[in-house]
């Protein structure tokens, strides 16, 4: 196994596991956000259900503490 593919797998195990992709970014030494992004987005085929059930669970929380009189 090259070092290279020690550092692929390193990268994709953070990523598949929940690690924000700045934090990965900067473990990895990338001038940019982007190059981990492009390079490992594959990883996170999820992002886009996960960011919507979390703004869903927001306005849902947001709308239970207007109608509690909270808000």
């Amino acid at each position: 196994m090259r070092f290279h593919d020690l550092r692929h797998t390193h990268a994709t195990q953070l990523l598949a596991g929940g690690v924000h992709p700045k934090i990965a970014s900067e473990r990895l030494s990338h001038s940019k956000i982007g190059i981990t992004l492009d390079l490992y987005s594959h990883v996170m085929p999820g992002m886009q259900a996960h960011a919507a059930a979390q703004i869903d669970d927001m306005i849902s929380r947001a709308v239970v503490d207007r109608s509690d009189g909270k808000g």
